[in-house]
């Protein structure tokens, strides 16, 4: 059979570029669709313009702990207008980079929502195209609860475009997305009140760290109710009125869904081809990334795997690498690194200590809890905490864990380490670089 390309990509995100690129490299022809914009979450509304959000924000810590560093910063004051245009003035120019790397690669951008039309064939529009090679790789959608009112709240695609900040802010939500947005509206200036359905922040994440983030955000002023889950969400004056199970219900000017991300497969034609899919609508594939279909393939939040921009574009990758240029490379998902942007930071990789002591049985831990000198001379209490999982039969570091300024960046060339196998003996011969905070990882004993 005759197709009119060799591999047909649904979504522009980091996983379907990398892989349309690759595709192209190896002389592949190669179309790509998207419905919303080049670039995807990671780009689009998520990762990098929160990140920058992040950034903008903690510059409120810093013109508070001036003084004590010698500076007097006269009459500060915020305008959101300002960091929101700027940062979405950088999304899209990192999108038009993304299309510039299409185009340069020779990838036919098509514009509109994807569907699958049969084997081999998808369906753009009134136009069909068929395919050798067809991948999946429209990401993960906001997850909103099913309760009377939802709509009144909004989810991270629409937080970026605010035309006001506001001056009570409820987020609903205990994990990443939940606390970094509540770093950040405290940051601001907002009131927040966070609302968990659960008993605790960060639910698989190492105990220690999601604890220590929990009272250092109490300290700050974040109120957090914990075990309270959401009834109903109504209209109350200018802003909303959120009940809850338990407790007294929670008034704001502004209420944030964070409850997590779902596999974005609705619509797609997968039912029709009997395209296998786990619980949460993820599309089960295999270790190289290929479905019960073998012409059909997905990689990135879609597979609903691992729901890191990285772990995205290796995957797509390895499966451009494999179809397309002769080179059969699995990705590896062992110590792959995560952070959490909160205020402070946490970063990790590798076994959390419940997971090493249900897996090897006999662990050795190490903790480092200290202050940061920044922190000491700023006259804050807060407090880092470090913590190494030692696997004990062998010394190899198979965890380390991180909450405190710039952890991620700390962690990132730690987990060079932790993924090649170090041992504690050898980080324990190293010599610190004194005086930093990333010395406390060689001086654990």
């Amino acid at each position: 059979m005759k197709f009119d390309v060799d591999l047909f990509v649904i979504g522009a995100g980091s996983g379907g570029v990398r892989a349309a690129r690759i595709a192209a490299g190896h002389g592949a022809r190669v179309a790509i669709a998207e419905e919303y914009r080049v670039g995807g979450t990671c780009v689009v509304r998520g990762c990098v313009p929160k990140k920058l959000l992040v950034v903008g924000a903690h510059f409120a810590q810093d013109l508070d702990d001036a003084p004590r560093f010698g500076w007097r910063v006269e009459a500060a004051r915020f305008d959101w207008p300002t960091l929101r245009d700027h940062v979405l003035a950088e999304v899209d120019r990192l999108s038009r980079l993304y299309q510039s790397t299409l185009d340069f690669h020779g990838v036919e951008t098509i514009r509109g929502r994807a569907v699958l039309a049969g084997p081999h064939r998808v369906r753009v529009g009134g136009r069909e195209i068929t395919a050798r090679h067809v991948l999946v790789a429209t990401g993960a959608t906001p997850q909103v609860p099913d309760v009377p009112g939802a709509e009144l709240g909004i989810t991270s695609n629409e937080v970026f475009h605010l035309p006001d900040l506001p001056a009570r802010v409820a987020i609903v939500g205990g994990g990443y997305i939940a606390c970094e947005f509540a770093g950040i509206f405290h940051e601001l200036g907002a009131d927040v009140v966070q609302v968990l359905r659960g008993p605790r922040l960060l639910k698989g994440w190492e105990p220690a760290l999601a604890d220590r983030l929990l009272s250092l955000c109490v300290a700050r002023g974040i109120e957090v109710r914990l075990n309270a889950a959401p009834l109903r969400l109504e209209p109350c004056g200018r802003g909303v009125r959120l009940h809850l199970a338990h407790g007294p219900p929670v008034e704001a000017d502004l209420l944030l869904w964070a409850t997590g991300r779902i596999p974005k497969t609705q619509g797609l034609g997968l039912e029709a081809l009997g395209v296998a899919r786990g619980p949460r609508g993820g599309i089960i594939v295999d270790d190289r990334s290929t479905t019960n279909l073998p012409w059909l393939h997905a990689v990135g939040d879609v597979t609903d795997r691992i729901q890191l921009t990285p772990v995205a574009i290796r995957e797509g990758h390895a499966l451009a690498d494999r179809l397309f240029g002769g080179v059969d490379r699995p990705v590896d998902y062992r110590f792959v690194p995560s952070a959490v942007f909160s205020n402070p930071p946490l970063a990790s990789v590798g076994l959390t200590e419940p997971e090493a002591r249900d897996r090897l049985g006999g662990v050795r831990i190490h903790t480092a809890d200290f202050r940061p000198l920044k922190n000491v001379l700023a006259g804050r209490e807060e407090r880092a905490l470090f913590k190494l999982v030692v696997d004990a039969a062998t010394d190899r570091v198979v965890g380390a864990h991180l909450i405190g300024p710039d952890a991620p960046e700390i962690l990132q060339a730690l987990a060079i380490a932790v993924r090649a196998g170090i041992t504690k003996a050898e980080l324990d011969a190293t010599v610190a670089l004194h005086p930093t905070m990333a010395e406390e990882l060689v001086l654990m004993r």
